[in-house]
């Protein structure tokens, strides 16, 4: 026995009581549990006694209860009534008229109307992940831009929206006229894998989804660059990485145009990534200088106590009613519009099997036999950016 110690039977006696009380707290607790779960008036006289005992154990279970509760409530969608969301509408037309410098930030909540699921709504992709679901969708070639998308740009062509941060991969901002220089895609763009190698870094923007090969921390796309022949990568920003490119992700615009904002528009966000980047919420300046915001979606935000309006809509029922309260037409995208294919770069020669993902097209009629024009898919999504970073991978078995 060490000097002024237990000995190890000493030691093993301790635990052998610290376990049983832990045993019996335990115990205690579910029964108590059990108690709280009848109405009041079908409880015994004994349980009231127990009740009465173990005040501290009721305490912590209601309080469980309530967090359980919001956690249950922050997580239902809910919608305004017609008459009540059309009110907040002609507020935010107010606040859109009088925005010296307005930024909108977007989230996935736009893109459902194009069949491209959300993140945490009710059919989300981690939602389903969760409930040990497997995620399906649409193929994502079949995706055009929203009636939200469409309307946004008709905004930035007013002048009445000056720069768009997105945390969407779906490229339907670009697809939508939106200029270059007016969007921040900030977790990158599923149609543009780019050089790093080459100063400044050379893009390629494709009619395909060039992330069939990538995953987390695995980047190379399996083309080269024309220029230098080096791999190129995509630009898409997972998970747990940090983004470093310069575009798509933009990040200096979005930073200038967030220190500029008077007035910032979330549509279709949960913003509980968006909220971690300090540098688009003015957190440095005081409340009162701070921008203020607006917000639509359907569930609770981290952001809704610090928000002048939040409508609870799906985002194309606001921005119609926001269009036409401003006497604004929304345009109909059209694929022979559509800057993605002049901007996009051909394949070289030998690279036409470098992918098996379908290719846009502006019209059927030139679509390659069996490339457009065949049915939606609802097979599971494998590969790419869509769902990666949702799914535990399985433990690899150590050898021996």
């Amino acid at each position: 026995m060490a000097a002024g110690g237990l000995s190890r039977s000493e030691r093993k006696a301790a635990e052998r009581v610290r376990r049983l009380r832990e045993e019996q707290q335990r115990e205690r607790l579910r029964q108590v549990s059990r108690i709280l779960r009848k109405a009041a008036a079908e409880r015994s006289a004994e349980e009231g006694r127990l009740l009465a005992e173990s005040e501290d154990l009721v305490t912590e279970l209601q309080g469980r209860s309530r967090r359980r509760e919001g956690l249950k409530r922050r997580l239902q969608e809910v919608c305004d009534d017609p008459e009540e969301l059309r009110r907040k509408v002609r507020e935010l037309a107010g606040a859109v008229r009088n925005a010296k410098y307005l930024v909108v930030y977007t989230g996935a909540g736009i893109s459902t109307a194009a069949s491209i699921p959300d993140y945490r709504g009710p059919n989300g992709v981690w939602t389903l992940l969760q409930k040990g679901r497997s995620v399906s969708a649409a193929d994502l070639s079949e995706a055009e831009p929203t009636l939200t998308h469409m309307s946004i740009a008709r905004l930035h062509e007013q002048k009445l929206v000056q720069h768009v941060v997105s945390q969407n991969c779906d490229g339907l901002h670009l697809r939508s006229g939106l200029p270059r220089t007016a969007i921040s895609e900030l977790h990158g763009n599923m149609y543009i894998e780019v050089c790093t190698s080459c100063v400044p870094n050379r893009e390629y923007v494709r009619v395909f989804d060039v992330t069939e090969r990538t995953a987390l921390h695995r980047h190379q796309t399996g083309r080269a660059c024309h220029k230098c022949g080096t791999q190129l990568r995509d630009t898409i920003v997972h998970f747990g990485e940090r983004g470093t490119l310069g575009q798509p992700l933009n990040w200096e615009a979005a930073t200038e145009a967030a220190s500029k904002a008077d007035t910032i528009l979330c549509l279709g966000s949960s913003l509980k990534v968006l909220k971690k980047y300090p540098r688009l919420w003015c957190m440095t300046k005081p409340p009162s200088r701070r921008p203020k915001l607006y917000i639509v979606n359907l569930q609770w935000t981290p952001k809704d106590d610090w928000a002048a309006l939040k409508l609870h809509g799906k985002c194309d029922d606001v921005m119609r009613l926001l269009m036409d309260e401003l006497g604004l037409e929304i345009p109909l995208y059209s694929r022979w519009q559509d800057p993605i294919f002049s901007l996009a770069t051909p394949l070289r020669a030998g690279e036409e099997g470098s992918h098996s993902r379908k290719s846009l097209c502006r019209s059927r009629e030139e679509a390659p036999p069996g490339d457009c024009g065949a049915p939606l898919s609802s097979a599971p999504i494998l590969g790419g950016w869509f769902g990666r970073g949702c799914t535990k991978r399985p433990k690899r078995k150590k050898v021996t």
